[in-house]
């Protein structure tokens, strides 16, 4: 199942049992991919960060599963100041932090590698030659074992990934971005600043050298589904409103819900959505849209409407 499980509210809003029970029935399902961060959730109140590897570790460690499932973590994105709910302070990719990030993220997660290891945000400030050393040490110490760029932009992932293969250091394999099948207004501003869309050149340049996206923020927090979600001022255009007829179209003709049309959508794409769940009944939801097949007609349908 080419889903990967959303863990930003597991052992905080989502408690320590209910997160045993989703990763059980995840796991139960099909599902292998688990996604979370060294810093997942430091801008909730009260918490540090540390909340969604460690409950994960401990799951891993009562399990005893650990080798059954493919772990994605990210480094680059975590505070270095207590309490600090901004980005003003974080770790960034500097040797000495991806090292540190690195070795807190094993102990929280009780592991001793990582299957997807990605850097959360491109750290401009860094030259990438000296972020890219300091991954390629993670993986010949054989701590890492794939390498994923989180949020950059298309041209910096190609100057990586020649970097890379200039030095014969492991290089990005896979690609984190926002991406759903309503598209936000041309050069529009996203509220969450930090978050990088992905862009028609993105997903060619990716199908092009067969990089795996991972694709996040799929369900816009439930804003396709729940009259109590709206979507985002940015969305509020045209064709947003001619997509969602479609996509309501092919959902009726299914039998499903527009949610599992968009996950259904991605999937034919050849991407891995990040569904990130707080309820069993979520989980379901989307584990029945991995099985959902769009017919060649309905697909056109949707990546048409514009």
């Amino acid at each position: 199942m080419r889903l990967a499980l959303g863990t930003i509210g597991f052992g905080t809003a989502v408690s320590a049992d209910d997160t045993f029970a989703i990763l059980d029935r995840f796991t139960e399902a099909g599902g292998t991919m688990i996604d979370t961060a060294n810093n997942y959730p430091f801008w909730v109140e009260n918490c540090t960060g540390d909340e969604s590897e460690q409950v994960i570790g401990a799951w891993l460690a009562a399990r005893g599963n650990r080798d059954q499932v493919v772990l994605s973590t990210k480094a680059g994105a975590r505070p270095t100041v207590p309490g600090d709910r901004t980005m003003g302070s974080i770790e960034g990719l500097s040797a000495p932090a991806i090292a540190k990030a690195a070795e807190g993220s094993l102990t929280r997660l009780r592991t001793d590698y990582i299957d997807v290891y990605w850097s959360h945000i491109d750290d401009a400030s860094v030259p990438l030659e000296e972020s890219l050393g300091a991954f390629a040490a993670l993986a010949e110490a054989g701590t890492i074992r794939r390498l994923g760029a989180g949020n950059m932009r298309t041209w910096r992932l190609e100057r990586a990934r020649n970097l890379s293969a200039a030095h014969g250091w492991i290089a990005y394999s896979h690609l984190q971005l926002r991406h759903t099948y309503l598209r936000p207004r041309p050069m529009t501003t996203l509220a969450e600043s930090a978050h990088v869309l992905a862009s028609d050149e993105t997903l060619e340049y990716a199908a092009a050298e067969k990089i795996e996206l991972w694709a996040y923020n799929t369900l816009m927090s439930g804003s396709y589904t729940r009259a109590d979600r709206p979507l985002p001022e940015s969305y509020d255009h045209p064709g947003t409103t001619r997509r969602l007829a479609v996509l309501h179209e092919v959902a009726a003709e299914l039998g499903a819900t527009p949610g599992q049309v968009v996950l259904a959508w991605l999937l034919a794409d050849g991407h891995v959505p990040v569904v990130g769940v707080t309820k069993l009944a979520q989980l379901e939801e989307a584990v029945a849209a991995a099985g959902l097949k769009l017919d060649p007609a309905q697909k056109e349908r949707l990546d048409a409407a514009a």
